[in-house]
Formats: structure tokens, sequence, C-alpha cells
């Protein structure tokens, strides 16, 4: 008996002893009940403003501008958007590719190219069925809009590249504006005409008799140099992408999945084109299977760019600012 009430009395010495461990992790040295760690509060939504120019570089956008992450402003021209860019009130801005390359240059470094969204949106239309490849343009006249800009240099490489002097094999009968090109073709001073998606298409609609010829996205991938012809691309602040690499990750997957809904579903795509203003819908639904709409990131965008830049760089530096871009410029490559 003696054995037993000996047991019993330790077992209530350890119960009174976890008891009093218990009480102690609960309280503080004090004696008062300690209170949690705070939780880190969750970050703060990072809405992502967007500038973009009305046309191909702002359709494979069409359902980003739906989300409550971004907010996309429009504009027609570059100019209209440059300045709020630089100034920090736009984190991307949809340019000319060219532009993205001056822009890097002037700030030092401070802009960077996050993709390529649009390949070439130039072609060779005509009036007949007498042109199906580069050399067929020897001895025609070909009216043109865009002298001493990106078209010029793009047209100019691509019949070098394939045997002919633009100064001598044939005649460029530059334009000040698209319409110009079209009214040529039609009163017979030109054999044929550079024009750029979507106005081939609006063109079409007032002249049924002009026939695509050549698609000059096709014939620079013809050259096989690694290099592509481009025409859009997204830049994108180098502080914004600093400070949210979170944010421009996910937009990075977002533009990418959005680029695929818009070439996968033209119809619907045209529609939400036409609501949010980039340009109108009929025209929109026609065009988009040639407005070469892509969502280009990495080293494949580093590697076609960087070619087509040099292209530009080439034949006029201060085309893209004086100076090819460095590697940094090319974001996530």
């Amino acid at each position: 008996m003696k054995l037993w009430k000996n047991v019993l009395a330790l077992l209530l010495i350890l119960s009174l002893a976890a008891c009093g461990q218990a009480g102690a992790d609960a309280e503080s040295p004090s004696g008062e009940p300690e209170t949690p760690p705070a939780e880190e509060p969750a970050p703060a939504p990072v809405t992502v403003r967007i500038g973009a120019l009305k046309g191909p570089t702002a359709m494979g956008m069409a359902n980003l501008a739906g989300m409550e992450s971004y907010e996309l402003t429009l504009a027609g021209s570059a100019d209209e958007l440059t300045p709020a860019f630089v100034k920090g009130d736009l984190d991307i801005l949809c340019v000319p590719a060219n532009l993205a390359s001056v822009l890097y240059n002037q700030t030092e470094g401070e802009v960077l190219c996050l993709a390529v969204n649009t390949l070439g949106v130039l072609y060779i239309v005509e009036n007949g069925d007498t042109i199906h490849s580069m050399a067929d343009l020897a001895g025609k006249t070909i009216a043109a809009a865009g002298k001493g800009s990106t078209p010029e240099f793009g047209l100019r490489y691509l019949l070098a590249q394939n045997g002919l002097d633009p100064d001598a094999d044939v005649t460029i009968d530059w334009k000040s504006e698209h319409a110009e090109c079209v009214a040529a073709l039609a009163a017979g001073t030109a054999s044929a005409a550079l024009l750029p998606q979507p106005f081939v298409t609006v063109a079409q609609t007032k002249q049924d008799t002009l026939r695509v010829a050549l698609d000059l996205t096709e014939e620079w991938e013809a050259l096989d140099n690694g290099s592509a012809m481009i025409t859009g691309v997204a830049a994108i602040r180098r502080s914004f992408a600093e400070e949210h690499p979170e944010a421009v990750e996910i937009l990075r997957d977002d533009y990418a999945a959005s680029v695929a809904w818009v070439n996968a579903n033209p119809a619907d795509a045209a529609a939400r084109i036409g609501e949010l203003g980039i340009l109108e819908a009929a025209v929109a639904e026609k065009a988009l299977p040639y407005c070469n709409i892509v969502c280009i990131q990495g080293a494949e965008m580093e590697s076609s760019l960087s070619g087509y830049l040099q292209t530009l760089f080439d034949a006029l530096p201060q085309s893209v600012g004086g100076a090819l871009p460095g590697h940094d410029f090319y974001y996530g490559a």
C-alpha cells in the first residue's frame, strides 16, 4: 500500500509540473500572456499602366485590357505617349522597335525591351498578277510612304539581299501618305505599292482589284539570317522592372496568353479591339491574320530584334539612337 501511495504522489508532482510549464509557455516573463507575432501585410496589388498605339502594336493586348491589373492608354502617335513613359506616368509602352532603341540610348539604359509584339506588317500590292518574287520588282515603279524611316530601310535591304540595286534596278516613288500610293496604282503611274496592314485591308475594301503580291516579313524570313522584320515592341522602364519583378513576370505570362487568344479567336478579338477603339472591328477581323501579332520574349527576342536593329543601324545609325543597345536592353534574355 505504501508503494502505491508513493507512485500516486510522484504522478501528482509530474502533473503539477506539466501544468506549470504550460502556464509558463502562455505567459511572458512578467506573467502576462504573450501576443502572437503580427503577420506581414500582403503587398498591395500593382496596376501596370500601359501605353499603346492604335493599330497592330496594341491589338495583341485586347484581352489584357479586361483585367483589373492593367490600365491601357491608347494614342494615335508615339509622340503622345513617349513623354509620359519617360516621366514615369506609364510603365509599359508599345512602340516601333527602333524607338525603343532610341529611348534606351537617350535615357542611358533606363528603357528596356520586354517583348517583340508585332513582326513586319509591310506588303507589296499591285493591280494585276505579275509580281511573285522580289526579283519581279526589277524595272517596276514602287509607290511608297515613309522615306527616311523603317519602311525605306526594310525595302532597300530586301531589294539588295535579292540582288537588286534599290537606286538603279527599281524606281521608288516616295509619297507623303499611304492613300497617295493607292491612288498612284489606280492611275497607272506605279506598278506596285508598299503598304502596311491594316491599311492594305482598308484599301482593298475600296479597290477590290488590289492584290497582295509579297509579304515582306516572309521575304525577310526566307533570308534565314537569324533576324526578323519587326514592327513593334513593348518597352518597359528599368526602375519599374526592378521595383516590381513579380508583377512583370505575371504580365509576361498574361501578355503571351492574350496574344495567343487574339490569334486563335479573330472574331471575338476583333469585337474587343473595336470596343477598345484600337481599330474598327470589321477591319480588324479581316486584317488580323496578316498583322503578324506575336509575343516573343527572352533570348529569341534578342536574337531576332538585334539583327533587325543592326540592319537599321547600318542604313542610318540615328534611326536606332546612334548606337546599338547592349545585352541589358533585352529583358529576360
